[in-house]
């Protein structure tokens, strides 16, 4: 089932505002953050998305189960939210491919898929889309927006080593964008570009090192076309990367950065969906910060919802949120317009009634 359209937009708005409205501080500091949990046993979260008003869940792993084995852990595990939940994996193709068994076939690398013909991509994202939407998934943290340069290659660890992007050209790149995303969204999946502003260039990994840096990227790179071409497409969400960009901001990390967040993709491209960070609960990129002060810093910059695949991230995280909002008005504001981006990308896949 395609996500629901909103009879017209002030419909929408006016909607979300009122669902917004009626949440409490801690209700807002919930819907805010996504907290991973094991693919085969999502209800083992049940708890925590009652206690703190989870606005989404990640399930992370890899999984052998049926459709209908799957479809029962999520639907139990939704039972559990007063708001209705994002539901998010990693069903990328090639080597992250969250989803393997027997109602989900192997997807190729989007390496392989952007060297050949857009209607092979097109159908593949929308076979693929439509098998998540029937077991309840509503958000894909995919496509892999990233270029890695041809002289890279395998060198890249989190992307061209695991041939997850679709080139080296930004403009092909661009290309097999413009098609994954309405061909996912249109199959009722919502789509997440990642992992802005680019992580084609870094020679470490964000996961296992504090060490990644892109020194090349500016405001102006040719490697935020796919980016680009992903908001114009209509892309529910972007996700940020965790590493360094100094040509962009020489103090912060990105999730960190006001400049990058509000100031490149809301204020210069224009984004005015989902901002979500990357996993800010396990990588080493983030290690030297206190676990609730990741969120607090990250919806401080712009950002609208805090990925986390701990579970037990969710008690600081929330905790830091309401308090840095009871002190300060202007983070108030914030927050609550970040839980605003989040209804809004709940309202766009159907799971608001207004």
């Amino acid at each position: 089932m395609a996500p629901s359209p909103s009879s017209s937009p002030s419909a929408s708005a006016g909607c979300v505002g009122g669902a917004v409205g009626g949440l409490s501080e801690a209700e807002l500091a919930g819907q805010v953050l996504m907290i991973g949990t094991a693919v085969d046993s999502p209800n083992d979260l049940g708890g925590t998305v009652q206690k703190y008003h989870l606005g989404g869940v990640f399930l992370h792993g890899r999984s052998t189960h049926t459709a209908d084995q799957l479809r029962a852990g999520i639907t139990e595990l939704k039972q559990n939210a007063s708001v209705p939940l994002l539901i998010s994996l990693d069903q990328e193709g090639g080597s992250v491919q969250t989803l393997k068994g027997p109602d989900f076939p192997i997807l190729p690398s989007a390496q392989k898929l952007g060297a050949g013909p857009p209607a092979t991509l097109r159908s593949t994202t929308g076979d693929s889309a439509r098998r998540l939407a029937g077991i309840g998934i509503n958000l894909n943290l995919a496509p892999v927006a990233d270029t890695v340069p041809a002289d890279i290659g395998e060198r890249n660890p989190p992307i061209g080593y695991w041939h997850r992007q679709f080139g080296s050209d930004p403009d092909k790149v661009a290309t097999s964008i413009r098609t994954v995303v309405p061909a996912s969204q249109e199959a009722g999946v919502l789509t997440v570009l990642k992992h802005f502003p680019g992580l084609g260039r870094v020679t470490a990994n964000t996961d296992t090192s504090a060490n990644a840096a892109d020194s090349t990227t500016t405001a102006d790179d040719p490697f935020l076309k796919p980016f680009a071409a992903g908001i114009e497409a209509g892309s529910a969400a972007v996700m940020m990367s965790s590493a360094r960009y100094p040509r962009l901001d020489r103090s912060a990390i990105a999730p960190f950065s006001q400049p990058i967040v509000t100031g490149l993709l809301r204020q210069k491209l224009g984004f005015t969906g989902l901002i979500m960070s990357d996993d800010v609960g396990a990588a080493a990129a983030l290690e030297s910060v206190p676990v609730g002060q990741r969120a607090v810093r990250f919806v401080a910059a712009g950002g609208d919802m805090v990925l986390t695949i701990r579970p037990e991230d969710a008690a600081p995280m929330a905790s830091a949120l309401i308090d840095r909002a009871g002190s300060d008005p202007a983070f108030r504001a914030r927050l609550t317009d970040a839980a605003q981006h989040v209804l809004t990308a709940k309202k766009r896949a159907g799971l608001l009634s207004c």
